[in-house]
């Protein structure tokens, strides 16, 4: 069976100069209800149906399924979504054996910038470079289906900059 185990984290520093890629990634919800979601998701050129169950051990941990579309049907797909798209640069960066994928979103999302590192093991250390800020692992507010239905520009306690 498939599982998830992540740790989440807030952005605090230039993390540009240690990534080796970036990827454009568009993702849409067709379902996002009691901590169950269902994915669609543009990944530059490719396409994924994702289903995840509900989190555990304090949010570290869920089932995941992932599953290649064809690219043509994504754009019907995501029409079908529930409101909100999520936009986003997804950069990667290597970490010991591991790799930070630092999601720095766009839109409504803007000056959002979030650090999740995938692990073998709940208990599993892994480098922590200077950019890595405050862990918000968990915090059901940085999950990207909440993302789309209270994006981060709404947010009280931050002063977002306008979207472009």
């Amino acid at each position: 069976m498939a599982m998830e185990i992540e740790r989440k984290f807030l952005v605090t520093g230039d993390f540009r100069p240690y990534a080796i890629s970036r990827h454009r990634i568009v993702q849409g919800y067709i379902s996002a209800r009691s901590g169950r979601t269902v994915r669609i998701r543009l990944y530059d050129d490719n396409a994924f149906l994702t289903i995840k169950g509900p989190s555990f051990d304090g949010g570290l941990s869920r089932h995941e399924f992932e599953y290649a579309i064809p690219k043509e049907d994504a754009p019907a797909l995501l029409a079908l979504c529930e409101g909100g798209i999520i936009d986003k640069t997804r950069w990667l960066i290597p970490a010991g054996e591991r790799t930070f994928e630092v999601d720095e979103f766009h839109g409504d999302n803007q000056g959002l910038v979030v650090a999740e590192i995938e692990l073998g093991d709940t208990d599993e250390e892994f480098p922590r470079p200077e950019w890595l800020g405050e862990e918000v692992t968990g915090q059901r507010r940085y999950y990207n289906s909440q993302l789309r239905e209270k994006p981060f520009c709404q947010w009280a306690d931050h002063n977002c900059p306008s979207a472009r």
